[in-house]
Order: structure tokens, then C-alpha cells, then sequence
């Protein structure tokens, strides 16, 4: 350890900490114990999850070297004055600009720092351009522009508790709604960690490589930087033979949740669960974390953190499976599918009358567990062969319509008693925005051996701020039993944007977005 520091002020007050080589986000997270700034790709500086002020301008932190900040001002969420950071959580809270909390922290950052140069708050063009910066899969941003017009207004009384219980619903996890959730207070497990914990990142061998930071263990590991390839994403699947009125083959898609895979444990203790907040639709459903946090801990006899970087998720975690698939007008057909546990139940259980064969197609993990997966492409099927986007009723019996027309989304939805229509509302836009993206720009170039090579998260095609056209939606009355309504947003959208391409075999299509 080096004795040199480096010293600078960091919301308000004075700080040294070791010249050791991290960046600013290391120093502010494991060193100061400032939690506020998120790690969602460190150090691509691709999220702008970890976004801060430097002497007053938006800059991503993890691609900050600490020592390059030395004599500067610092100022994070928690630095803000109480007046706009209060002001911000109640806007997010109240638009629903905010579901699990991981992203707003550095998109109020970056917002907050444009505000103060006078922007207007009609001029959503330059909210959007600023946006560019951030990724968020949750909301579909269009909630976050909500939220920048109402900042600083007054904003009708709400059941919290009430709107918790719908996000739950739609998440999958167990999940809190408040101002303080916008502000990154959602209780992530990395966040919850101490100070004086061992750090352990994937060695890239099916090990784990320790160290007393974060920079130690991952030049432990020999991490290496991860890449966007040149080559596009393609189906890996050919289609079944067949005399089909509609076929469709699907590329891997990565869930893209900002949060990644992260857990600590303190030696015969419980795990932090990596799904604090939310539950990244799915993608954490079978994540290995906790139980190692859990084993290393009691192994060394002190807490450990267990960090999956950005490129880890790519490679290891759970995809959508890619199909190939026919059908007929009668909705008969035959589906070829990468080998997924549930996958031909899934699938049947909205198009009985596709036949379902599962092949070994070299790639990542794939899983049902991610949004609506095998059931919503079965539902886009039944569109192709009926020719018309018609209302999609998921497994769990919620019911929604989608057209897109004018450059809007527009979307019905009914999915039992609301319980708090601004959240619902937030999860059938954040529906809309990952349907237009899984149509139309996402996927991962993997090649013949199976080995993902877009590890980068811009690499995946999530789609930006300013990519994201109007959502509107409406809510139907309904005075049954609450069930999850999102998905089957998801399912429809995806099928209206498909139609009204003339069903393109091939995903992503590259086609218009509204």
C-alpha cells in the first residue's frame, strides 16, 4: 500500500484517501463509504449509474482516476442541498421515474447539473440528449421526463405500502416505492456492505480471486476490459421446414439489468440477497453470489463481498433461448428452441398447437425465468398467423392490447385492481420500451463455440432516451385479484411493433421503433 494521498473535498468537506491506483468510484464507494454513486458497468463508463459532479459538471465516476480529482470539489446525491434532493425523489416517486432506484441516483446527478444552467423545463430535447449518457432497463424513460416536469410541484397523497405491493407484483421480488428509493436507498447488497470486507471477482478459470479492494482482486484475476464486436447478432437456430403464413427466429438477448450479480456475507451469517430491490425480470433467479459470499466467508473467517463485473453477467448469466419457428393460419406449427428446463410448457401454454422441439445450441445459460420468455414469442406467433394484432392474454390472466401509430405506443391494459396506477403505469411503459428493443435492436453477437463476444453494455441494443417514443397507457377497471400486468404489455407491444413491420423472419429487424 502506498503511503502518497490524495486529497480532495467531497460534498462539502475535506478527505484524503490512498494513492493506490483506483478510481473514483472505488474511493467513494469502498473507501468512503459513499453509496449513493452505483457501479452498473465499472470501469466501461457506459451506464452512468456512478455519474457525480466534478467541481460542478456530470462525470461518470468509474472511469475517473482518483488522483485526477486530486484539489477538486466532489459533490454526490447525498451532497446536494436538501431542498433538490428532496424535490427529485418526490418527482421520481410521484411519476413512477423510479423502480428499483439503481439508475436515478446518477440521472438525478446529470439532471440536477442541467437544471442548474437554467434549462427549461419544457425543452425535453435537451433532458433527452443529456440522457444519453445513462441507461435505465426499468422505466422506459419516459417517467423520468414525467418526473423532470413535476420537480418541485405538489404530488397527490399516496398508499406507498399499496404501491410496494404492485411493484412486487410486476418485479417478480419483493420491492419498496418512496422517495428515498429514487434517491438509491433501496437497500442493494453491495451497498450494505463493510468497508473492511475481502473483495471476490470471478478469476476466469471457475474460481474466485481475493483481495482487500477491488482493484486488488480484479488485477488478481486478470480481468480484462470487455469489447463490443463488429459483427452483428444473428439467430443461431434455422427455421423448421414447413409451408408457414408466418415464421420467426430470435438472437440471444441479454436481460440487461443495471444492477449486477453482487452479495456479501459475514463468517455463519446470512448473505445479502442480490435482489434487495427488484427483481432484474428474472435474470438473478439463479445466481451463485450468495452462496459463495457465504462459503468464502466462513473459509477466511472474516465478511466478503462477491462482485460479478459487467462482462461477468454477459458471460454467465441467464439469456432469453433462441427459437426458429413456423406457423400456419390455424396457429399450428413447429418451434425449434435452445435446450431450456420449461421452455415447451411455457410456450404451450398460450399456443398449444405449436409443437416444441428443444435442440443443444452452443451459448450461454438460458432460462424461463426472464420476462415472459417462451410465452410472449408464442403469443407474437399467433399475431403472425392470424395476420392482426389481437388483445394477448397472459398465463396469469392479465389482458393487453398495443398499436403503435404516429409515432406512439399506445397500450390497454387489465391485469385485476391496480393497487397504485402510477406504478403500473411505469412498468407497462418500461414493458413497451424492452418489447421495442427485443424486436428491433437487441441481441448479442455469440459465435459457433458459444462465446459471447458483445460485452459491453451499449452493446446490447437497450434502447436510449432519446430513441423512446410517447407511451400512452390505459388502465381498465378491473376488481379482480391483482396479478402481474407488465408482461403481458411486453408480449403485445412486441407482437403490434412485428405486425406492423409484415413480420420480419429475422430479430432484431433494425426496423422503426413506432
Amino acid at each position: 500500500m502506498t503511503d502518497e494521498t490524495i486529497g480532495f473535498t467531497l460534498d462539502g468537506r475535506p478527505v484524503e484517501v490512498p494513492a493506490d491506483g483506483a478510481s473514483l468510484l472505488e474511493v467513494l464507494r469502498d473507501r468512503l463509504g459513499v453509496r449513493t454513486p452505483k457501479d452498473g458497468c465499472s470501469p466501461q463508463g457506459q451506464c452512468g449509474c456512478c455519474t457525480v459532479l466534478v467541481d460542478g459538471a456530470a462525470r461518470v465516476a468509474c472511469v475517473t482516476p482518483a488522483r485526477r480529482v486530486a484539489g477538486r470539489t466532489i459533490t454526490t446525491l447525498d451532497g446536494l442541498d436538501d431542498a433538490t434532493r428532496t424535490a427529485w425523489g418526490a418527482a421520481l416517486c410521484a411519476t413512477g421515474g423510479s423502480q428499483c432506484g439503481f439508475c436515478t441516483p446518477g440521472i438525478v446527478m446529470r439532471l440536477a447539473a442541467l437544471r442548474a444552467k437554467g434549462t427549461e423545463a419544457e425543452n425535453h430535447a435537451a433532458v433527452e440528449r443529456a440522457l444519453q449518457a445513462h441507461l435505465c432497463r426499468c422505466t422506459g424513460w419516459r417517467t423520468i421526463l414525467d418526473a423532470w416536469d413535476a420537480l418541485g410541484g405538489d404530488h397527490p397523497p399516496r398508499d406507498l405500502e399499496v404501491a410496494g405491493q404492485r411493484a412486487s407484483i410486476e418485479g417478480g421480488a419483493a420491492q419498496r416505492v418512496g422517495p428515498e428509493i429514487a434517491l438509491g436507498h433501496g437497500g442493494f447488497a453491495d451497498d450494505t456492505a463493510p468497508l473492511d470486507a475481502l473483495v471476490a471477482v470471478p478469476d476466469g478459470r471457475g474460481g474466485w480471486s481475493l483481495g482487500e479492494t477491488l482493484t486488488e482482486a480484479r488485477a488478481a484475476a486478470g480481468k480484462v476490459q470487455g469489447r463490443r464486436t463488429t459483427v452483428d447478432a444473428r439467430p443461431p437456430l434455422d427455421l423448421p421446414a414447413g409451408d408457414w403464413v408466418a415464421s420467426l427466429r430470435t438472437s440471444w438477448v441479454e436481460p440487461a439489468y443495471l444492477e449486477t450479480d453482487a452479495a456479501w456475507c459475514a463468517p455463519g451469517g446470512e448473505p445479502a440477497t442480490p435482489l434487495a430491490n427488484g427483481g432484474a425480470f428474472g435474470g438473478k433467479s439463479c445466481t451463485e453470489v450468495g452462496a459463495v459470499a457465504r462459503a468464502l466467508a466462513d473459509q477466511h473467517g472474516r465478511p466478503v463481498r462477491v462482485l460479478l463485473s459487467r462482462e461477468d453477467v454477459v458471460r454467465s448469466g441467464p439469456k432469453r433461448p433462441p427459437l426458429a419457428a413456423g406457423i400456419d393460419a390455424a396457429g399450428r406449427g413447429l418451434v425449434h428452441v435452445a435446450r431450456t428446463p420449461g421452455i415447451a410448457a411455457a410456450i404451450n401454454a398460450v399456443a398449444p398447437g405449436l409443437r416444441v422441439i428443444e435442440v443443444d445450441v452452443p451459448g450461454p445459460p438460458t432460462s424461463i425465468a426472464l420476462r415472459a420468455a417462451g410465452w410472449a414469442e408464442a403469443a407474437v406467433l399467433l399475431a403472425g398467423a392470424a395476420g392482426m394484432v389481437a388483445p394477448v392474454c397472459s398465463p396469469q390472466g392479465a389482458v393487453a392490447e398495443a398499436e403503435l401509430q404516429h409515432g406512439r405506443v399506445r397500450v390497454r391494459v387489465r391485469c385485476g385492481d391496480p393497487l397504485d396506477e402510477v406504478v403500473l403505469r411505469s412498468y407497462c411503459i418500461g414493458a413497451a420500451h424492452m418489447a421495442l428493443g427485443w424486436v428491433n435492436r437487441e441481441g448479442l453477437s455469440v459465435d459457433e463455440s458459444g462465446a459471447v463476444h458483445d460485452l459491453t453494455i451499449r452493446s446490447f441494443g437497450v434502447l436510449r432516451a432519446i430513441d423512446m417514443p410517447p407511451v400512452d397507457v390505459e388502465i381498465e377497471a378491473d376488481s379482480g385479484p391483482p396479478v402481474n400486468g407488465s408482461d403481458a404489455v411486453f408480449a403485445a407491444v412486441a407482437a403490434a411493433t412485428w405486425i406492423g413491420q409484415g413480420c420480419p423472419q429475422d430479430w432484431p429487424t433494425g426496423g422503426p421503433l413506432a
